[in-house]
């Protein structure tokens, strides 16, 4: 506990483990540890996510483990929210316990606490160590106003009204319907573990200190602005895909993703990735590989599973000179390769910020959570990006919307509107842009505590 001794400050970073939550945690820890130069950071997280997280060891950071809550001999069946609910039981005792070990093991007290935005206990432990609170919110702007808006929105729209019924009663919200909300919000279970804890961070957040968002300014003007009136300090400092000290890392291409790419004509390649967590039914891998099969386009699809297994006999075969199917692909760079011309995609916050720096136009299926909202703001409020017909893979739909986007002045459109966003992306994060701005402001923050 060398580092401990010599630090004069003890920053204890709270991690939700699913998703994709830890790594962007991660990734602006790096950058403060970086900004903060006598800071030392506890990140606590469960084994699991700490052992695929800190594949290295970093100086500043050390991870610690927290309880998971899963039952002993527990077998995981497939079902993503068990593991969730488990988890979410075992909060905030779990955490309370590992920041009691990590003092009494470092015998270093703690001066600023930063969370992920679901722990609204957070404001609690802060409050009672009368530090400050910083949460990161790692989803869209959009999502963030309408959990903070929870009630109004229950109020005004009722519980299981009417989907069509628009939120209007928002600026810029005219094109966002009840339907396009996360479940949770006015239907569904509004008591299940997750939409629980989303309400009650809706209505905690503005006890923190600082809320820092994984976006820029300039992604959702409106909204962002609300969000600034709402909040104490409401700091976007991403996009993370561009100011991350670890991108610097080497580049795993380990299945030669971009060598294959530079075989093809400028934007020509259809790109999929469905995310770590989301695999569509058999019958709409069915669809989307018949709509590839028949559209002719070159395609690089990051699948999760037994190609061999789970798509059509003699796909693999067939489609082998113009196809590649991989395991894993480094999604950041193959966006930003020249021959990729459109995202098949889930509309996960992460693959739009992605999209956004490749300036790729998107074509969506969304599962779950924010990916509905996503997808409806990319395709009504800013116009780059298309939501299927039905919100599933058929196999006319899917080759309707590959044309589209490939093959039309639609789609040129689309590709003109999307770099306008790549270029505010990359302003935002230039010297004296205005997530570098903000980031100074959270490092003065951190820093002076």
């Amino acid at each position: 506990m060398e580092d401990y001794k010599n630090a004069s400050k003890h920053v204890v970073v709270l991690a939700f483990p699913f998703g994709t939550h830890a790594a962007p945690l991660l990734n602006i820890i790096h950058q403060l540890s970086d900004a903060c130069p006598n800071t030392i950071f506890s990140f606590l997280s469960t084994q699991q996510s700490n052992n695929s997280s800190f594949p290295n060891k970093f100086h500043k950071i050390k991870p610690f483990n927290v309880r998971d809550g899963l039952p002993e001999g527990y077998i995981y069946r497939g079902d993503p929210n068990e593991p969730v609910e488990y988890f979410l039981k075992a909060t905030p005792g779990n955490f309370i316990e590992a920041i009691g070990a990590v003092v009494a093991e470092t015998g270093k007290p703690i001066n600023c606490l930063i969370t992920d935005a679901f722990y609204a206990f957070g404001g609690d432990i802060a409050d009672e160590l009368n530090i400050p609170w910083v949460v990161l919110w790692t989803a869209a702007p959009r999502t963030l106003f309408v959990h903070a808006e929870t009630d109004f929105i229950r109020q005004l729209v009722g519980i299981n009204g009417s989907q069509d019924k628009s939120l209007d009663f928002f600026p810029d919200f005219s094109g966002i319907r009840v339907s396009d909300l996360p479940g949770g919000i006015t239907c569904g279970d509004l008591d299940a573990p997750m939409a629980a804890m989303l309400h009650k961070m809706g209505l905690q957040l503005s006890r923190a200190t600082a809320i820092a968002a994984n976006s820029f300014e300039d992604v959702d003007k409106k909204v962002v602005n609300m969000l600034k009136l709402k909040f104490n300090m409401f700091l976007n400092v991403g996009p993370f895909n561009l100011v991350s000290s670890v991108s610097s890392f080497k580049i795993d291409d380990s299945h030669c993703c971009l060598d294959w790419l530079s075989k093809h004509k400028p934007s020509s390649v259809v790109y999929i990735s469905f995310g770590s967590v989301a695999i569509p039914p058999p019958q709409e891998l069915e669809a989307l590989s018949e709509a590839l099969e028949e559209s002719e386009f070159p395609f690089l699809w990051s699948f999760k599973g037994n190609p061999e297994k789970q798509l059509p006999p003699g796909f693999l075969e067939r489609t082998r000179s113009r196809g590649k199917i991989v395991p894993w692909a480094p999604q950041q760079k193959i966006l930003q390769h020249s021959s990729v011309g459109v995202f098949v995609s889930h509309g996960g916050w992460n693959s739009i910020l992605d999209s956004i720096v490749g300036g790729i136009p998107m074509i969506f299926r969304p599962f779950y959570g924010d990916q509905i909202l996503n997808t409806r703001t990319v395709e009504v409020v800013w116009g780059f990006g298309l939501g299927l017909e039905g919100g599933t893979l058929t196999k006319e739909g899917t080759k309707k919307a590959l044309k589209l986007i490939l093959c039309s002045e639609q789609g040129k459109k689309m590709r003109e509107k999307i770099g306008i966003q790549r270029e505010r992306a990359y302003t935002a994060v230039q010297p004296k842009g205005s997530s570098v701005e903000n980031f100074k402001t959270l490092v003065k923050l951190v820093s002076d505590t």
